[in-house]
């Protein structure tokens, strides 16, 4: 919803960051794919230090870096079907280790799945539209889409560093019902503009 309502202002933001990383050469797959390694270092360090203040912080530099891979593509004008399909891919991945990682260092597994799968259905359900009708981009402004989850985690664990490891299962679980939430309200959109395509076909 935020990157929807936002995105005329918020672009200019991400490509003038971009710029090292225009001027570095780099590809927006290398981009992509630098900030999936840089999630599973963060969350890597996390098992080792333990600290979700330190992790909270470090995921939040990690996704800004994976959210330039856009900027990138824009300014050297490399856009690419392909590559938005690979940035997909790589966004379910990093939203699997970053909860995962949480599920296993504060053994919360039941609600890390219903967070996952309300993240991964929110998607599918944009999805599997696309496959039945065309469908724009822009015109699915739902309430806690990829970048509501980024900061809501990242803040969650930078709260559970200061205020205590309650805010985290307090944290997944709103994280759950607001992903199902999400979801829910992509179905019902899609399917009123299904069945308009299929009462204008009879």
């Amino acid at each position: 919803m935020i990157d929807g309502l936002l995105k005329a202002k918020i672009d200019p933001i991400w490509e003038s960051m971009s710029t090292p990383l225009v001027k570095a050469g780099m590809t927006p797959n290398q981009v992509t794919f630098a900030g999936l390694v840089l999630i599973l270092l963060a969350s890597g360090a996390f098992l080792l230090h333990g600290s979700p203040l330190i992790y909270g912080l470090s995921l939040a530099v990690a996704f800004a870096f994976d959210a330039l891979d856009g900027a990138v593509a824009r300014r050297r004008d490399m856009r690419s079907m392909a590559g938005g399909y690979f940035d997909a891919m790589v966004d379910r991945y990093q939203e699997l280790a970053v909860l995962a990682t949480i599920a296993h260092v504060y053994d919360q597994w039941p609600l890390a799945l219903a967070c996952f799968s309300g993240s991964v259905i929110t998607s599918y359900a944009k999805a599997r539209t696309a496959i039945e009708i065309k469908i724009s981009n822009e015109d699915w402004p739902d309430f806690f889409e990829r970048l509501e989850r980024v900061i809501y985690l990242c803040a969650m664990l930078i709260l559970a560093g200061v205020l205590g490891a309650w805010v985290i299962w307090v944290g997944l679980a709103g994280f759950a019902i607001l992903s199902h939430v999400t979801a829910l309200q992509r179905a019902r959109r899609a399917t009123g503009l299904l069945r308009q395509v299929d009462q204008d076909g009879r």
